[in-house]
């Protein structure tokens, strides 16, 4: 007898982004019986997401794939599609733009964010289905799961985990795996 699903996933399928008690621009990471510290949007979380209120939306996000910076670390074995990430990768943030909330190449004339970043956080970068599947004009972009700033500083709306968490985390990733905001 086959065993019926869950028609929200499994455990082992979703990552689990919830609100740290008393700072909303904290949050717990929970997933395979583990919570683990994390920053999100300096906003707090969202139902109504817009671009720029620095707010993490409240959703259900499937993992796409990511980007590494090869020559700051080797990655743990995952099973995400991975990109390296060059000096010309940029992501567009300008909502009335086409390629809105899409991966660009340098030079590229309208507001856009650099994947290279000087800071480590998108050392290990993850893209989060948040409008990309259907995309709608100002809705945020750039919703990534990333590495931390010191202190666990509030982000511009993504989820950002350490190192040491991300490569923990990274080596159970798949893209049927989904980030469950709530």
């Amino acid at each position: 007898m086959r065993k019926k699903s869950s028609p929200t996933g499994s455990k082992k399928s979703t990552i689990v982004v919830r609100t740290a008690p008393r700072d909303r621009k904290r949050a717990l990471v929970l997933f395979d019986g583990r919570a683990d510290q994390a920053a999100i949007g300096r906003g707090g979380i969202t139902a109504i997401k817009r671009e720029g209120d620095g707010a993490t939306p409240r959703a259900a996000m499937r993992l796409i794939g990511g980007y590494v910076r090869r020559d700051r670390l080797a990655l743990p074995p995952t099973r995400l599609p991975m990109r390296s990430i060059r000096r010309d990768m940029l992501w567009c943030d300008a909502p009335q733009h086409p390629c809105y909330n899409r991966p660009v190449r340098a030079p590229f004339p309208a507001r856009h964010e650099r994947m290279m970043r000087d800071d480590g956080l998108y050392d290990i970068c993850l893209v989060m289905d948040w409008n990309i599947s259907c995309r709608r004009r100002n809705a945020g972009s750039a919703i990534f799961f990333h590495l931390i700033r010191a202190d666990y500083e509030p982000t511009e709306g993504c989820v950002a985990v350490s190192l040491s968490a991300m490569r923990r985390l990274i080596r159970k990733m798949h893209r049927r795996m989904t980030v469950k905001v709530v």
